[in-house]
């Protein structure tokens, strides 16, 4: 059994509570730990089986209780969980501090959607865990592949969605992606989706575009991953569209889109052509849209990068297909696009249109 300790001014090394037994009751322990002096007020306790190797055992945990044995400030709490969570699951529990006269934070719901090829093949080969840092702390190591839901699976992409709970983590920063197998094989990692369970946003959005070689006999493969964007949502309350015209009248058919045009990264790639697109829906399809506005270049559709647009046009249900081409101005106009990805954000959905030529 293993405990880390988040305060105000960090975390604690992991506390073992390996050989600290003081006193044992019936199905009661009590450890005397010792943590650093300069760890702050503590907000969260992270509690957890440091390995399932050679065990098969479960630990029933029903009731916690700390106390500063010099200020005697107490806080306990009742868990009533088992651990680990399932067959292979979760080894981790996390709760907040619930200090006298002091707000506590909430535990929450994460959901994290995997987009990827080649992992749920190699599946019971692969261990591979993520730790999301936010400004109230990590969630440690979370393995990814014990409980998957919404697996989605085609020719050549693949989705799951891990769903973790921890204390809340405030405004997410980065995800550290762990990966090891015990067979030598690729994985193709393209992003992740990270959300709160009980919210559409905001939807942080972390780019890999990675192809892992893992190898066995090789040490465990480790990636620090920063937010790429965030999808704020910010003018969608409860489902209803509040933005509103000059008039007052209400915008509820406008949907926003992020547009990401990937440039092939070969000779002659990029082009200073104007570029259009039109998009198309199960209940509609757009008016023309040129993109010219890139959020990261200002010459846009060069060799080997990624362009991301933002348009706001009438609500066109599911997306099946895009029109996307240029007028052919320009020296040297012609263009290799490699792909289109397409955000809604107003429905949490994600399209990937590939073009390669």
């Amino acid at each position: 059994l293993v405990m880390f300790f988040y305060g105000s001014n960090g975390k604690s090394n992991p506390v073992s509570m390996e050989n600290k037994v003081e006193h044992q009751a019936k199905n009661q322990i009590i450890y005397d730990i010792h943590l650093p002096s300069d760890l702050g007020m503590v907000y969260k306790v992270r509690l957890g089986l440091q390995s399932l190797e050679n065990s098969i055992s479960q630990l029933s945990l029903h009731h916690f209780k700390m106390q500063n044995t010099s200020t005697l400030d107490t806080f306990s709490l009742t868990i009533n969980k088992t651990l680990p969570l399932s067959l292979n699951g979760d080894r981790w529990i996390e709760f907040p501090v619930e200090w006298p006269l002091k707000e506590a934070l909430s535990v929450v719901t994460y959901h994290l959607t995997v987009f990827c090829r080649n992992i749920l093949i190699e599946r019971n080969a692969v261990h591979m865990t993520a730790c999301i840092y936010g400004t109230h702390g990590d969630t440690g190591d979370r393995s990814l592949l014990w409980s998957l839901q919404n697996v989605q699976q085609g020719d050549d992409n693949e989705s799951f969605l891990v769903i973790m709970d921890a204390v809340e983590l405030g405004e997410l920063d980065k995800v550290v992606l762990s990966i090891s197998s015990k067979t030598d094989c690729k994985l193709d990692i393209k992003k992740l989706h990270l959300k709160e369970a009980v919210k559409d946003y905001p939807l942080y959005v972390f780019e890999v575009n990675e192809t892992f070689s893992v190898d066995p006999n090789k040490p465990e493969i480790q990636r620090e991953i920063p937010v790429s964007f965030v999808i704020r949502g910010d003018k969608q309350k409860n489902g209803i569209d509040n933005n509103s015209n000059k008039e007052g009248g209400p915008a509820e058919n406008q949907t926003e889109y992020i547009i990401k045009v990937y440039t092939g990264d070969r000779r002659g790639a990029g082009t200073d052509a104007n570029v259009h697109i039109i998009l198309f829906g199960n209940e509609e399809k757009s008016e023309v849209f040129h993109l010219s506005q890139s959020l990261e270049h200002q010459d846009p559709f060069e060799k080997g990068k990624v362009d991301t647009f933002k348009i706001k046009t009438k609500r066109l249900g599911s997306l099946h297909s895009i029109e996307i081409g240029h007028d052919g101005k320009g020296f040297a106009s012609g263009w290799f696009l490699e792909k289109v990805e397409i955000i809604d954000a107003s429905r949490n959905s994600v399209y990937c249109f590939n073009c390669n030529r």
